[in-house]
């Protein structure tokens, strides 16, 4: 008896021991001791050939560390210890593909679906339950039942199976359902914290649109583990993105020095190569990605989708063929060829490969959302005049779609005209009313809510009026932007950093219209004279990741202001030039170079210029900050500051405005470039600084809302005097016009707003005001300008309509009451006879057949209309034809 229990207890110690030692083999494999975890687990499988755990350690660290062949020998010979496993054939599944062995690993799939299928009931483990998950998806089988009959109990039986929730958010990546594929990781971190590889999937799940929180996510893996491969994949990615090359290679040859090897660290600097223009460094990168697995899909899949995501759908798309004569099934692949050619135009190929791809896998949304928006644009209107194609709502296509057209013919004739090219012909132009269609089908998925437009190079997407709703956009200045990255795209066959095309786009808006674009304003001018300002050589990285939209409204002013800089200093001829070395594969800093000055001196140069910028707004006012006592975060903020800026304006009031300071203490100053004041009013501070912007625009606030219309006058005629290109619903202009109107003073009301209207693009509620103002002081000219600048704004509202026809009837502008009234009938008018009856009739006055037509609709909504009924027979020839006089709807009886 003492024998045995002797036995039983060296057996426990034993067993006790190893478990031990494995725990810490695997420990040291979690933590990046990928060389330390393989050299123990070699000796333990020399000891005990049929540990399948040790077997499938030694398999995973020879697979990290690049040891291909090896991992094959050692998988091939843990398959026959261990006949009766599924984890360690669903390993050589891995092995094989690694050494481009297609048909064993398919083999392995088939092996392991009949084995379960035969037994089930030996295989109800949670860790087999995942594996047969896998191999089932691989199969064909149902995701959604894999995940609920599956991963969900394997998950119930093992809340801590690590694996569980790899697969369930992997399976949800796959799918392109983010959110749910973060929920799943998220989950498994509740289980083990700080899990590097259930952080690194976190971050993969964030990736496509929350970047700090990949960044995040990616930093806390890596602190557990500094060799973790998916992470500094993920950041060398992250920097490729900012066109931060030498970062990203950095971060590439990290991998390298774990796994030399591996497919996706060559893809990726195959993506760097074309990036710079090394075709032979292109190719020799994509060969060594091949090594192994000659026909592997993934390595193309992954280098057209990275020179996609640059605008480099050409090249993309053919990498994707190429992918899929590897794999003619490989989904991933035929999904990014069909969004690469409905990008470059080739729409009925890319819808066809897209309903392809949903009819296969009926889960992955992006196919689904594709295909849902294909059978919505089948409902738009195509409008055409040879060089465009316009498909938009049919309501919108009749009420705006004409002045869509001739929008573009102007930006089409000045742009191409000033950058010396003739564009391809047709630019596809799709304007979507509802945002989430814009964002499916310019992003693949729902959201990107701040993006106004987007240009693929031939085609461009848009939102509509109709989808800014509680917010204004100039829908004209936003078609003129994208053009201009047509223009610029071809010029460079899609080869320009992001920043410059950005910039050009912004600077070309100002030139077309002074009310356009990104202007300097107080932040600006903050943010510039800071330290904000990013290194022209480093711009592309501030659209990376900004942390604020402030900061990514900065990158698009910078880049504007870079632009403006080259075109001042150097010309119109040296930027053009910089194009045309660019779609020649000249990387941008070198052809800034070539064309204007060393980057060191062109970065110092740009600097004093913005600087200079900075300084020439409003010089006379003073510009120190004050700040509230105590160091308090209430910073006066006055009125905003003005325009914003592509891709999205943010709200007016974006800033917030403090509280009352008239009679607040002290004024502690706690930060630089704020004042120095301590133990002093706000008024007696403001007595002090009478120049000073912020202290001016309080005190205009404040007398406003007290009423004391008279005295805030002061402060508002100062500041307007002072700084007579600030913009926006609380500007000076504006309140001072509110002023001016609650005074009774119209004349000086109307001459405020007519300033403002210049310079501001889309202040509907000014336009309006002046269309009022305008028509009771019968200024037709001027009721019509203002109801043109509003429709550049909102088309889809009756108001500039009514004003615009009323006024063109006036003017005898006969072309432009039709076109008003016609917009006017699209939107519903609560009287459509009255409308009908006068459009019929300024229809008659130039011999347009379809005035009879318009009279008879007035008389089918009132048929006791009389002078409806009086034009009608004008119209049959029984009167003679009148030779003027309006008739209106007082014969309405």
């Amino acid at each position: 008896m003492r024998s045995l229990l002797s036995v039983f207890i060296v057996t426990a110690f034993a067993l006790s021991s190893r478990a031990a030692e494995l725990k810490e083999a695997q420990e040291l494999f979690l933590t990046g001791n990928y060389t330390g975890a393989l050299a123990v687990a070699q000796q333990q499988v020399e000891k005990n050939p049929d540990a399948e755990d040790w077997q499938l350690l030694l398999s995973r660290a020879l697979l990290t560390t690049g040891q291909y062949q090896n991992a094959y020998t050692a998988i091939t010979n843990a398959l026959q210890e261990s006949r009766w496993s599924v984890r360690l054939p669903w390993q050589a599944h891995e092995v094989y593909l690694a050494n481009g062995l297609t048909n064993e690993a398919d083999q392995v799939v088939q092996d392991l679906i009949q084995k379960v299928g035969r037994h089930p009931s030996d295989f109800r483990e949670p860790p087999n339950l995942v594996v047969f998950g896998r191999a089932a998806l691989l199969a064909g089988a149902d995701p959604k039942r894999v995940l609920e009959t599956l991963y969900d109990v394997a998950k119930k039986a093992d809340p801590k199976l690590k694996d569980v929730y790899l697969a369930s958010g992997d399976l949800a990546l796959d799918k392109h359902d983010y959110a749910l594929a973060a929920k799943r990781f998220q989950d498994g971190l509740k289980q083990l914290p700080e899990d590097p590889d259930l952080l690194c999937g976190l971050a993969r799940a964030y990736a496509p649109s929350e970047h700090a929180l990949m960044v995040e996510s990616v930093e806390a893996a890596l602190e557990r583990n500094s060799n973790h491969v998916g992470c500094l994949l993920l950041l060398a990615e992250h920097a490729m993105d900012a066109e931060d090359y030498d970062e990203s290679e950095h971060l590439l040859a990290r991998v390298a020095a774990i796994n030399p090897w591996h497919s996706e660290v060559w893809a990726y600097r195959a993506v760097l190569a074309h990036m710079q223009n090394q075709p032979q460094a292109e190719t020799n990168a994509r060969s060594a990605a091949l090594k192994f697995w000659p026909t592997n899909p993934r390595v193309d899949y992954l280098i057209g989708s990275k020179l996609s995501q640059y605008y480099r759908f050409a090249e993309g798309s053919a990498h994707q063929r190429q992918a899929l004569a590897f794999s003619k099934d490989y989904l991933p692949a035929k999904a990014q060829l069909a969004q690469d050619l409905l990008r470059l135009g080739q729409e009925a190929e890319g819808w066809h490969l897209a309903e392809e791809v949903q009819k296969v896998d009926s889960y992955d949304v992006e196919a689904f959302n594709l295909t849902t928006l294909h059978q919505a644009l089948g409902k738009f209107a195509t409008l055409t005049n040879g060089d465009f194609l316009v498909r938009m709502s049919k309501h919108e296509a009749a009420v705006y779609g004409a002045r869509v057209l001739e929008l573009l013919s102007q930006a089409r004739s000045n742009l191409c005209a000033k950058y010396g090219i003739e564009v391809q012909r047709p630019t596809t132009v799709e304007i979507f009313p509802e945002q989430k269609d814009f964002a499916v089908r310019t992003f693949g998925m729902p959201g990107n809510p701040g993006y106004l437009g987007v240009c693929f190079g031939t085609v461009i997407t848009a939102n509509s009026p109709a989808a800014h709703a509680g917010h204004s956009v100039n829908w004209e200045a936003v078609l003129w932007h994208e053009f201009c990255h047509v223009v610029t795209l071809q010029l460079t066959h899609n080869k320009m950093p992001r920043w410059l095309s950005e910039g050009i786009s912004v600077y070309e808006e100002r030139q077309a219209n002074p009310a356009w674009g990104q202007h300097m304003n107080p932040k600006y001018r903050e943010m510039v004279l800071g330290d904000s300002l990013t290194p022209v050589s480093k711009l592309s990285g501030a659209f990376i990741a900004p942390h604020t939209d402030l900061d990514l409204q900065f990158a698009y002013y910078e880049s504007s202001l870079v632009v403006e800089f080259i075109a001042q200093k150097f010309g119109t001829e040296k930027l053009k030039a910089i194009l045309r070395d660019l779609g020649q594969g000249m990387e941008i800093n070198q052809a800034l170079a070539k064309s204007t000055e060393p980057m060191e001196k062109l970065e110092e140069d740009f600097t004093e210029f913005a600087h200079a910028e900075a300084n020439r707004l409003a010089p006379g006012l003073d510009w120190e900050k004050p700040k509230l006592a105590g160091g308090r975060e209430g910073m006066l903020q006055g009125m905003n500051p003005g325009r914003g800026s592509r891709p999205r304006r943010p709200s007016r009031d974006s800033q917030t405005n403090s509280p009352s300071l008239e009679n607040s203490p002290a004024l502690s100053l706690n930060e630089p470039g704020s004042a120095s004041v301590t133990n002093e009013t706000f008024a007696a501070w403001s007595a002090r600084h009478p120049t000073n912007f912020y202290a001016l625009a309080e005190s205009a606030k404040q007398l406003f809302e007290d009423k004391k219309y008279s005295e805030a006058k002061v402060p508002l005629q100062k500041l307007v005097e002072l700084y007579p290109d600030q913009t926006g619903d609380d500007s000076a202009w504006a309140m001072l016009a509110a002023v001016h109107r609650a005074l009774g003073e119209t004349n000086d009301e109307r001459q405020v707003l007519s300033k403002l209207a210049v310079k501001d693009a889309d202040a509907t509620d000014v336009y309006l005001r002046l269309m009022e103002l305008g028509e009771a002081s019968h200024d037709s000219p001027a009721v019509i300008e203002n109801a043109r600048r509003y429709l550049a704004v909102n088309p889809l509202v009756i108001p500039p309509y009514r004003f615009l026809a009323k006024a063109s009837e006036q003017a005898d502008d006969v072309k432009g009451s039709i076109t008003a009234y016609r917009g006017w009938l699209e939107l519903e008018p609560t009287d459509p006879a009255e409308v009908h009856f006068k459009l019929a009739r300024a229809l008659y006055r130039v011999h347009d057949p379809g005035a009879r037509r318009q009279v008879l609709q007035a008389l089918e909504e009132a048929p006791r209309y009389r002078a409806a009924l009086e034009l009608l027979l004008k119209i049959n020839g029984d009167q003679p034809q009148s030779t003027g006089g309006h008739a209106d709807a007082s014969g309405l009886e």
